[in-house]
Protein backbone atom coordinates (compact mmCIF):
# COMPACT_ATOMS: atom_id res chain seq x y z
CA UNK A 1 0.00 0.00 0.00
CA UNK A 2 2.83 2.39 0.81
CA UNK A 3 4.44 1.64 -2.52
CA UNK A 4 1.24 2.35 -4.44
CA UNK A 5 0.71 5.60 -2.51
CA UNK A 6 4.26 6.69 -3.21
CA UNK A 7 3.90 5.90 -6.89
CA UNK A 8 0.74 8.02 -7.08
CA UNK A 9 2.61 10.87 -5.41
CA UNK A 10 5.45 10.58 -7.90
CA UNK A 11 3.01 10.75 -10.80
CA UNK A 12 1.13 13.75 -9.32
CA UNK A 13 1.43 17.36 -10.31
CA UNK A 14 1.25 20.43 -8.10
CA UNK A 15 0.12 23.84 -9.13
CA UNK A 16 2.37 26.36 -7.39
CA UNK A 17 0.66 29.30 -9.06
CA UNK A 18 -2.02 29.37 -6.36
CA UNK A 19 -1.70 32.73 -4.69
CA UNK A 20 -2.90 34.11 -1.40
CA UNK A 21 -5.61 36.78 -1.41
CA UNK A 22 -3.09 39.63 -1.03
CA UNK A 23 -0.16 38.21 -3.00
CA UNK A 24 -0.86 40.53 -5.92
CA UNK A 25 0.36 43.38 -3.71
CA UNK A 26 4.05 43.74 -2.86
CA UNK A 27 4.67 44.01 0.86
CA UNK A 28 5.63 47.68 0.71
CA UNK A 29 2.35 48.47 -1.07
CA UNK A 30 0.41 46.51 1.57
CA UNK A 31 2.14 48.52 4.28
CA UNK A 32 1.33 51.84 2.54
CA UNK A 33 -2.32 50.89 1.92
CA UNK A 34 -2.79 49.77 5.52
CA UNK A 35 -1.23 52.99 6.82
CA UNK A 36 -3.45 55.11 4.57
CA UNK A 37 -6.58 53.14 5.53
CA UNK A 38 -6.01 53.64 9.25
CA UNK A 39 -5.26 57.34 8.89
CA UNK A 40 -8.26 57.96 6.63
CA UNK A 41 -10.62 56.03 8.91
CA UNK A 42 -9.45 57.97 11.98
CA UNK A 43 -9.78 61.28 10.13
CA UNK A 44 -13.26 60.40 8.85
CA UNK A 45 -14.42 59.48 12.35
CA UNK A 46 -12.89 62.64 13.80
CA UNK A 47 -14.61 64.88 11.25
CA UNK A 48 -17.95 63.20 11.86
CA UNK A 49 -17.56 63.56 15.61
CA UNK A 50 -16.56 67.22 15.32
CA UNK A 51 -19.57 67.90 13.10
CA UNK A 52 -21.90 66.24 15.60
CA UNK A 53 -20.38 68.25 18.43
CA UNK A 54 -20.82 71.55 16.53
CA UNK A 55 -24.47 70.75 15.84
CA UNK A 56 -25.00 70.15 19.53
CA UNK A 57 -25.84 66.47 19.27
CA UNK A 58 -26.00 65.07 22.77
CA UNK A 59 -24.23 61.76 23.12
CA UNK A 60 -22.89 60.00 26.16
CA UNK A 61 -19.13 60.21 25.61
CA UNK A 62 -18.50 57.46 28.15
CA UNK A 63 -20.66 55.09 26.11
CA UNK A 64 -18.88 56.06 22.90
CA UNK A 65 -15.52 55.56 24.60
CA UNK A 66 -16.59 52.15 25.90
CA UNK A 67 -17.67 51.01 22.43
CA UNK A 68 -14.45 52.32 20.88
CA UNK A 69 -12.36 50.47 23.48
CA UNK A 70 -14.35 47.29 22.92
CA UNK A 71 -13.82 47.58 19.14
CA UNK A 72 -10.08 48.12 19.59
CA UNK A 73 -9.94 45.07 21.88
CA UNK A 74 -11.66 43.06 19.14
CA UNK A 75 -9.05 44.26 16.65
CA UNK A 76 -6.30 43.19 19.04
CA UNK A 77 -7.90 39.74 19.30
CA UNK A 78 -8.13 39.40 15.52
CA UNK A 79 -4.52 40.51 15.13
CA UNK A 80 -3.38 37.95 17.69
CA UNK A 81 -5.40 35.22 15.99
CA UNK A 82 -4.09 36.07 12.52
CA UNK A 83 -0.50 36.42 13.69
CA UNK A 84 -0.74 33.09 15.50
CA UNK A 85 -2.03 31.39 12.36
CA UNK A 86 0.74 32.87 10.19
CA UNK A 87 3.42 31.99 12.74
CA UNK A 88 2.10 28.43 12.97
CA UNK A 89 2.27 28.04 9.19
CA UNK A 90 5.84 29.35 9.22
CA UNK A 91 6.75 26.80 11.86
CA UNK A 92 5.06 24.08 9.81
CA UNK A 93 7.22 24.97 6.81
CA UNK A 94 10.34 24.86 8.98
CA UNK A 95 9.47 21.46 10.43
CA UNK A 96 8.56 20.09 6.99
CA UNK A 97 11.98 21.14 5.71
CA UNK A 98 13.76 19.42 8.61
CA UNK A 99 11.69 16.25 8.16
CA UNK A 100 12.48 16.19 4.45
CA UNK A 101 16.20 16.69 5.11
CA UNK A 102 16.18 13.78 7.58
CA UNK A 103 14.28 11.56 5.13
CA UNK A 104 16.65 12.34 2.25
CA UNK A 105 19.66 11.76 4.50
CA UNK A 106 18.29 8.38 5.64
CA UNK A 107 17.57 7.38 2.04
CA UNK A 108 21.10 8.37 1.04
CA UNK A 109 22.61 6.29 3.84
CA UNK A 110 20.49 3.25 3.02
CA UNK A 111 21.37 3.62 -0.65
CA UNK A 112 24.93 2.80 0.42
CA UNK A 113 23.78 -0.74 1.25
CA UNK A 114 22.49 -1.40 -2.28
CA UNK A 115 24.51 -3.41 -4.77
CA UNK A 116 26.29 -1.72 -7.65
CA UNK A 117 25.43 -0.09 -10.01
CA UNK A 118 22.20 0.84 -8.19
CA UNK A 119 24.18 2.26 -5.24
CA UNK A 120 26.08 4.85 -7.27
CA UNK A 121 23.06 5.70 -9.39
CA UNK A 122 20.80 6.24 -6.37
CA UNK A 123 23.31 8.43 -4.55
CA UNK A 124 23.94 10.54 -7.64
CA UNK A 125 20.20 11.03 -8.18
CA UNK A 126 19.66 11.93 -4.51
CA UNK A 127 22.39 14.56 -4.67
CA UNK A 128 20.82 15.99 -7.81
CA UNK A 129 17.46 15.93 -6.01
CA UNK A 130 18.80 18.02 -3.12
CA UNK A 131 20.42 20.49 -5.50
CA UNK A 132 17.12 20.85 -7.39
CA UNK A 133 15.32 21.63 -4.12
CA UNK A 134 17.86 24.28 -3.21
CA UNK A 135 17.88 25.80 -6.68
CA UNK A 136 14.09 26.15 -6.63
CA UNK A 137 14.23 28.18 -3.41
CA UNK A 138 17.20 30.25 -4.57
CA UNK A 139 15.80 31.15 -8.00
CA UNK A 140 12.13 31.30 -7.02
CA UNK A 141 11.20 29.02 -9.97
CA UNK A 142 9.26 26.58 -7.83
CA UNK A 143 7.27 24.93 -10.59
CA UNK A 144 10.41 23.99 -12.51
CA UNK A 145 12.05 22.72 -9.31
CA UNK A 146 9.03 20.59 -8.40
CA UNK A 147 8.84 19.14 -11.91
CA UNK A 148 12.54 18.27 -11.76
CA UNK A 149 12.09 16.75 -8.29
CA UNK A 150 9.24 14.58 -9.54
CA UNK A 151 11.30 13.39 -12.50
CA UNK A 152 14.09 12.36 -10.15
CA UNK A 153 11.58 10.65 -7.87
CA UNK A 154 10.34 8.60 -10.83
CA UNK A 155 13.85 7.52 -11.74
CA UNK A 156 14.68 6.62 -8.15
CA UNK A 157 11.45 4.68 -7.70
CA UNK A 158 11.76 2.85 -11.03
CA UNK A 159 15.30 1.76 -10.23
CA UNK A 160 14.33 0.65 -6.72
CA UNK A 161 11.26 -1.22 -7.98
CA UNK A 162 13.34 -3.08 -10.57
CA UNK A 163 15.86 -4.02 -7.89
CA UNK A 164 13.04 -5.21 -5.62
CA UNK A 165 11.71 -7.45 -8.38
CA UNK A 166 15.13 -9.07 -8.74
CA UNK A 167 15.53 -9.43 -4.96
CA UNK A 168 12.01 -9.73 -3.52
CA UNK A 169 13.21 -11.08 -0.16
CA UNK A 170 15.97 -8.55 0.42
CA UNK A 171 15.63 -6.72 3.74
CA UNK A 172 18.13 -4.11 2.58
CA UNK A 173 16.06 -3.22 -0.47
CA UNK A 174 12.91 -3.15 1.64
CA UNK A 175 14.42 -0.65 4.05
CA UNK A 176 15.61 1.50 1.16
CA UNK A 177 12.13 1.47 -0.40
CA UNK A 178 10.63 2.47 2.95
CA UNK A 179 12.88 5.51 3.32
CA UNK A 180 12.36 6.46 -0.34
CA UNK A 181 8.60 6.27 0.16
CA UNK A 182 8.85 8.54 3.20
CA UNK A 183 10.95 11.02 1.23
CA UNK A 184 8.29 11.19 -1.49
CA UNK A 185 5.52 11.60 1.10
CA UNK A 186 7.37 14.51 2.72
CA UNK A 187 7.78 16.15 -0.67
CA UNK A 188 3.98 16.14 -0.96
CA UNK A 189 3.58 17.46 2.58
CA UNK A 190 6.06 20.27 2.04
CA UNK A 191 4.39 21.39 -1.17
CA UNK A 192 0.82 21.11 0.11
CA UNK A 193 1.10 22.40 3.67
CA UNK A 194 4.02 24.72 3.17
CA UNK A 195 2.77 26.54 0.08
CA UNK A 196 -0.99 26.13 -0.21
CA UNK A 197 -2.29 26.63 3.34
CA UNK A 198 -2.51 30.39 3.65
CA UNK A 199 -4.51 32.93 5.64
CA UNK A 200 -8.02 32.80 4.09
CA UNK A 201 -9.35 35.84 2.24
CA UNK A 202 -12.31 36.15 4.63
CA UNK A 203 -9.90 36.62 7.56
CA UNK A 204 -8.13 39.49 5.80
CA UNK A 205 -11.46 41.10 4.87
CA UNK A 206 -12.89 40.88 8.39
CA UNK A 207 -9.63 42.14 9.90
CA UNK A 208 -9.50 45.22 7.68
CA UNK A 209 -13.21 46.01 8.02
CA UNK A 210 -13.20 45.69 11.81
CA UNK A 211 -10.01 47.75 12.00
CA UNK A 212 -11.48 50.54 9.88
CA UNK A 213 -14.62 50.65 12.03
CA UNK A 214 -12.69 50.55 15.31
CA UNK A 215 -10.26 53.35 14.46
CA UNK A 216 -13.13 55.40 13.02
CA UNK A 217 -14.90 55.05 16.37
CA UNK A 218 -11.72 56.17 18.09
CA UNK A 219 -11.55 59.26 15.87
CA UNK A 220 -15.27 59.87 16.37
CA UNK A 221 -14.83 59.87 20.14
CA UNK A 222 -11.98 62.39 19.89
CA UNK A 223 -13.98 64.69 17.59
CA UNK A 224 -17.05 64.45 19.79
CA UNK A 225 -15.07 65.59 22.82
CA UNK A 226 -13.99 68.73 21.01
CA UNK A 227 -10.29 68.03 21.43
CA UNK A 228 -7.71 68.25 18.68
CA UNK A 229 -6.41 65.22 16.84
CA UNK A 230 -3.93 63.37 19.08
CA UNK A 231 -0.32 63.57 17.99
CA UNK A 232 -0.06 59.82 18.63
CA UNK A 233 -2.37 58.96 15.71
CA UNK A 234 0.46 58.58 13.13
CA UNK A 235 2.39 56.40 15.57
CA UNK A 236 -0.66 54.19 16.09
CA UNK A 237 -1.19 53.90 12.33
CA UNK A 238 2.49 53.05 11.75
CA UNK A 239 2.44 50.40 14.48
CA UNK A 240 -0.68 48.77 13.08
CA UNK A 241 0.67 48.82 9.51
CA UNK A 242 3.94 47.27 10.74
CA UNK A 243 2.08 44.41 12.43
CA UNK A 244 0.04 43.77 9.28
CA UNK A 245 3.26 43.81 7.26
CA UNK A 246 4.76 41.21 9.61
CA UNK A 247 1.70 38.95 9.32
CA UNK A 248 1.71 39.16 5.52
CA UNK A 249 5.45 38.46 5.45
CA UNK A 250 5.03 35.34 7.59
CA UNK A 251 2.20 34.17 5.33
CA UNK A 252 4.30 34.33 2.14
CA UNK A 253 6.63 31.35 1.78
CA UNK A 254 8.84 32.71 -1.02
CA UNK A 255 8.87 36.49 -0.62
CA UNK A 256 9.66 39.05 2.00
CA UNK A 257 12.31 39.09 4.68
CA UNK A 258 11.13 36.18 6.85
CA UNK A 259 12.00 32.88 5.20
CA UNK A 260 12.72 29.38 6.38
CA UNK A 261 16.48 28.88 6.53
CA UNK A 262 17.79 26.37 3.99
CA UNK A 263 20.92 25.71 6.05
CA UNK A 264 19.92 22.11 6.96
CA UNK A 265 19.44 21.27 3.27
CA UNK A 266 22.75 22.96 2.38
CA UNK A 267 24.57 21.00 5.07
CA UNK A 268 22.98 17.79 3.77
CA UNK A 269 24.15 18.57 0.23
CA UNK A 270 27.69 19.22 1.45
CA UNK A 271 27.77 15.97 3.41
CA UNK A 272 26.46 14.04 0.39
CA UNK A 273 29.18 15.54 -1.80
CA UNK A 274 31.83 14.46 0.67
Amino acid sequence: MCARRAQRRVEGRYDTRELGPLDFLPLWALFAITLALVLLAIDAGFRLGRRRAVRGALEDQSSVAAMANASLALVAFLLAFTFGFAAARFDTRRIALLDEVNAIGTTHLRAGTLPEPERAQARALLLEYVEARLEGVRSGELEAAIRRSEELQKRLWSSAAALAERSPNSIVVGLYLQSLNEMIDLHTKRVSEGMRVRIPAIVWIVLYVVTALAVAEMGYQTGLSGRRRPLSVPAFALAFAAVMYLIADLDRPQSGFIRVSQKPMIELRDSMRN
